[in-house]
């Protein structure tokens, strides 16, 4: 947050997301329960070092000789996995910034039908990521090996020259050896069994420094930040974008964003000079109504006005106006002007707008051109000049004196003031609708000019209280609805479910399986081998005890073979399942989103910095119960299970004391698994509600960069980060007792089976030899099962992470895109009706958008909707698209009901160009190409339909042409720019109905005409629906729907509507764009 706009531009919103929570995710796993567990086996190799020195120097010497052999293998093992696994993370953030931009864009994508595009787009990063993945569990393999070859080749020089010392130079006792070779054993153990640890602090170490980059990289051209005091420099200024950004959170909180601690009364004069104050008194929540991820439940104008409100209550020395009228109707643009011309008195303004008639007052215009300004003066004397800003001013004056020479040929019909005015007010009532619609939009741009006359302006004003009747709702079966689904308990999954998607690997996971079950039985061999050489100090022929001694060391070499490939095994073959298995569940948790129908993305738990989250964690928490972890299983059940064996073969009464002793270890397991999995639970909601705030504060950076909130949203990412861990701290203290209890039950079983042990050797007669036999096996068993109970953390997050994806890949979508039932038929002909349409959106139930839509269009006709916001126009084209069915009523297609018709098939007949231009991190070419996903779109479709869009001339102006970038959601591009390449990718999908949802309110005037000529001719033949402000975009339609609260109240064509003299005359003759 503390970074300058520029580092955004170079640094991915999604991959930055993904690096919050995957890369911290590694490091939590290095710092935490490893950390001890590496201090336990470092500790433990010291003080067995020590013993041995203190009971024989020689022997313990020439152990330790063979040290820097492992240490150097260790550090290599090191920094080869820090490296591979900076490369694997990498991948996923790249990874994660593919789902977050998709995600972020559904509507787009589901538009346009690129879900399976973008399935494979994003398993492209996985496929790279599980390389990196396979190659570290590779070299992993082959140091765990190495590790155990080495050690298993000390015991048996130890055990040799051990010997010479016994026998041959009387230097040690057979009792000394056994102390110094325990010492020493479990030294070199603990050491082999710290390896682990190693691998996660690599992981750490890589992910660690990544962070670390970010954390301590922060200039500002150039110079270090914290010399410059920014808070306070961006405190003085106020801006007012062309893309209104709120944040989740209610209209209050919004407008407070803009100056803290400001009164509810400064809040409610803020929107009042806004025109936004009777808009929020209508709505059931008023002030603390929430306004939805990205302000996605205001419509455009809505937005936009809460923006204004928020700069305006800044009081700010410098204001920055761009485009801030842009996306008003116009019953509201003339008021909101002139509320922002009393703003601007006293202040350094700097407005930006395409629409002139906002700026004519400017005490300085600089007119550009190329990039460049080519021109600075008054409005006066720059037309005086004739150069650009004339030659604008004249091509919107000959625009807006088409529209009124139009108008003006109406005949000439008294219609009482009063009875327009009635209508004006029922048509100002469809504002209420739109507070709860997610629209096509994701950041609303639209453009307006010409002014409201005052006569109109204050008619609505004074009559306000009438219009904007406030409405009486109850939502608070809903929101505790909401509360009891994100406080739902989530079950662990079971364990054969998550081998389940493992299964395509079971002849690694087997091959992993043998190589566990082999290692696990080294060590019980090894508990007879050592035994056999005490045993050998009995024998009072000297060489047929060397002989012995000789064999059983060279048996110890084989071991230690035999162990190099078997570790190689277990660790190669477990790692590369276990990446399979995090790629599977990555790439299947993704398609199961984006299967998802739109309205499930409304709910604010799925929004996508949440979703992008949950696929960087849960995926990869999966193989804490399996992969690897499988592997650690089998070893310690083999284990186990061979020195219960041996234990029972030679000494059934020892080893039944012993097996008294094992229950209390595994009830201790069993009480961490449960614990910790509500733990995991906590954790996991924490880091998805922490991930949605640093998605949207990372994705909005710009605007929180400009209020200077950025530690507003760092302590809010922070708070959601507390509770987990204020809990983790609470429980740490039973994880540490259960976890001591465990290790302390091993001691007290060292302790009953020596003392029973020298009880059966006293009394019984039992061999000191079987003795030291049953009591090496229990050692090894015992450790065994310590090591199990480690990871027993892993093993609990792991099925409640697996039970998560589960219940999402087990959903059932209400509107599945991937489904093949539904009708198709051939010769689609584009003839639409809607017939008594009703619709609620499934987050807002009780805000009704459409009431009863009827209206129809024949095949290659022109439905044009008009209406102020929120009437319902941008909602009627979602239920065409099949974003959303009907609650009632029916969407009939070639007179098929909507809902009988196949998604993919109706989906693929329609081209969009929205308000909302929303463009891919690709090329523009592939943004094009884009525009029909089930085919190849060649070089030469898209440069034509770039020329019919004219965008060609620009793009051959640019160093990369048509394989330029154009950034995280276009952002290296102009918001023109982005428009045209959208309106492109339409028209190279040539569909038979085409949608417009003010397609060319962003272009400038220049380049506007042409585009609109452009669509014109890309309407002939098809059935075209267009959402339009400008009248000049819809008075050649053959049909316009004049819509308020969500019904149509008169349609006709543009002369029919004029004869009438109703609402859309009066707009008209007043010299007021359609809205």
């Amino acid at each position: 947050m503390r970074m300058e706009i520029g580092w955004f531009d170079c640094n991915s919103v999604g991959e930055l997301n993904t690096r919050i929570s995957d890369d911290i995710n590694k490091i939590n796993n290095a710092i935490a329960d490893q950390v001890s567990i590496f201090i336990e086996r470092m500790s433990t190799f010291i003080f067995g070092f020590m013993v041995g020195f203190i009971g024989g120097w020689k022997l313990t010497l020439v152990v330790i000789a063979v040290s820097p052999l492992i240490g150097l293998a260790a550090g290599l093992m090191a920094m080869a996995v820090s490296r591979l696994t900076g490369r694997e993370l990498q991948a996923y953030a790249k990874a994660g910034a593919v789902a977050d931009e998709v995600l972020s864009s559904i509507r787009t994508v589901a538009a346009f039908g690129g879900e399976d595009k973008e399935a494979e787009r994003y398993d492209k990063n996985l496929i790279e990521a599980q390389n990196w993945g396979v190659k570290k569990g590779t070299i992993i393999g082959v140091f765990q090996g190495y590790l155990w070859c080495i050690i298993f080749l000390c015991y048996a020089l130890a055990f040799w020259y051990g010997s010479k010392l016994v026998i041959e130079t009387d230097e040690l006792s057979p009792g000394t050896l056994v102390q110094v070779f325990f010492g020493v054993l479990m030294a070199a153990m603990n050491l082999g069994q710290a390896s682990p640890c190693l691998e996660a602090f690599a992981s750490g170490q890589a992910a660690a420094k990544i962070i670390f980059d970010t954390i301590d990289r922060v200039t500002l051209d150039g110079h270090d930040i914290r010399s410059l005091n920014l808070p306070w420099l961006r405190s003085l200024i106020g801006i007012v974008e062309q893309e209104p950004v709120l944040f989740s959170t209610t209209i209050a909180e919004n407008i407070r964003y803009g100056h803290p601690g400001v009164t509810m009364d400064d809040i409610v004069q803020a929107t009042k000079e806004a025109n936004a104050y009777n808009f929020i008194m209508e709505l059931p929540q008023k002030f603390d109504t929430l306004v939805g991820e990205g302000g996605g439940q205001m419509s455009g104008g809505q937005k936009q006005r809460i923006a204004i409100a928020r700069a305006l209550i800044r009081n700010p020395r410098i204001l920055l106006l761009d485009m801030a009228t842009s996306a008003l109707d116009n019953e509201s643009e003339a008021v909101v002007q002139e509320a922002l011309d009393k703003a601007r008195m006293g202040r350094t303004t700097i407005s930006i707008a395409h629409r002139l008639s906002t700026i004519r007052n400017a005490d300085v215009i600089i007119g550009f051109e190329h990039g460049r300004a080519v021109e600075t003066g008054t409005h006066n004397e720059l037309l005086e000049k004739i150069g650009v800003y004339f030659t604008l001013i004249t091509l919107q004056n000959k625009g807006n004196d088409m529209a009124n020479d139009k108008a003006s040929k109406g005949p000439d019909i008294d219609i009482p003031e009063e009875e327009i005015l009635q209508k004006l007010r029922s048509f100002s009532r469809g504002n209420y609708g739109s507070v709860f619609r997610h629209s096509l939009r994701l950041r609303s741009h639209t453009q307006l000019s010409n002014e409201i006359p005052n006569a109109i302006a204050d008619s609505i004003i004074i009559q306000s209280d009438q219009i904007f009747a406030p409405m009486e709702s109850n939502i608070e079966p809903q929101r505790s609805k909401h509360v009891e689904e994100e406080n739902e308990h989530v079950e662990s999954a079971p364990v054969a479910r998550i081998l389940k998607y493992n299964k395509t690997e079971w002849p690694y996971m087997l091959i992993g399986s043998i190589g566990a079950a082999i290692n696990g039985s080294v060590n019980p061999i090894y508990a007879i081998l050592f035994s056999q050489i005490l045993g050998t100090f009995s024998i009072r022929d000297v060489d047929e005890q060397t002989a012995q001694i000789n064999g059983i060391c060279l048996l110890f070499c084989a071991v230690a073979v035999i162990s190099f490939f078997s570790q190689f095994l277990q660790g190669y073959a477990f790692g590369k399942s276990g990446e399979l298995l995090t790629r599977r569940l990555r790439k299947l948790g993704f398609q199961a989103m984006l299967r998802q129908e739109v309205g499930w993305f409304d709910d604010p738990r799925n929004s996508p910095g949440a979703l992008t989250t949950r696929l960087a964690t849960d995926a990869s928490m999966v193989q804490g119960a399996t992969g690897s972890q499988i592997g650690m299983v089998v070893n310690s059940l083999t284990n186990i299970g061979a020195a219960m064996i041996i234990a029972f073969y030679f000494s059934w009464k020892l080893s039944l004391v012993v097996i008294c002793f094992l229950p209390l270890i595994g009830l201790s397991g069993v009480f961490q698994a449960k614990m910790l999995t509500g733990l995991a639970n906590e954790d996991k909601k924490a880091m998805e509600a922490a991930g949605q705030v640093s998605s949207e504060a990372l994705a909005n950076i710009r605007t929180v960069a400009g209020l200077a909130k950025e530690s507003t949203f760092v302590d809010t990412y922070e708070k959601q980060l507390e509770a987990p861990y204020a809990s983790a701290k609470r429980k740490a203290y039973i994880y540490g007792i259960c976890f001591a209890f465990a290790q302390c039950v091993i001691f007290m079983t060292y302790a009953a089976s020596f003392r029973y042990g020298g009880y059966l050797v006293s009394s019984e007669g039992l061999h000191y030899l079987v003795v030291f036999r049953v009591i090496s096996a229990i050692v090894i068993s015992g450790t065994a099962l310590g090591k199990a109970s480690s990871f027993t953390p892993d093993y609990a997050k792991a099925k409640t992470a697996a039970a998560r994806l589960f219940r999402l890949l087990d959903r059932v979508p209400k509107i599945s895109m991937s489904q093949t039932d539904g009708q198709k038929w051939e010769n689609f002909k584009g003839d639409l009706e809607f017939m008594n349409c009703k619709f609620t959106y499934p987050t807002r139930p009780d805000i009704q958008v459409l009431n009863g839509l009827n209206v129809s269009v024949k095949p290659g006709q022109t439905l044009a909707f008009v209406g102020s916001s929120g009437c319902g126009k941008s909602t009627s084209v979602q239920l065409l698209e099949r974003f959303y069915d009907p609650d009632e009523g029916k969407v009939l297609i070639d007179g098929h009901p909507s809902h009988t018709v196949n998604v993919h098939f109706l989906r693929s007949q329609i081209g969009i160009v929205s308000q909302e231009p929303v463009l891919f991190d690709c090329s523009i070419a592939e943004n094009i190409q884009y525009g029909d996903n089930t085919r190849t779109v060649s070089m030469v479709e898209i440069v034509d339909a770039a020329k019919n869009a004219h965008l060609h001339d620009f793009v051959m102006t640019l160093p990369d042409r048509y394989d330029t970038q154009v950034g995280a959601q276009g952002s290296q591009l102009s918001r023109g720019q982005k428009q045209r390449i959208a309106i492109a990718r339409a028209i190279v999908r040539n569909p038979k109905i085409l949608l417009l949802d003010e397609a060319t309110s962003a272009l400038d005037t220049e380049s506007e005409k042409t585009v609109q000529a452009a669509l014109d001719e890309a309407r002939r033949g098809r059935t075209s629906i267009v959402i339009a402000h400008r009248l000049s975009t819809i008075q050649n339609a053959d049909i316009i729907a004049v819509m308020s609260q969500g019904t149509v109240i008169e349609s006709g064509t543009h002369e029919e509507l004029m004869d009438k003299r109703e609402a859309y005359y009066k707009l008209v003759t007043s010299g007021v764009q359609i809205s």
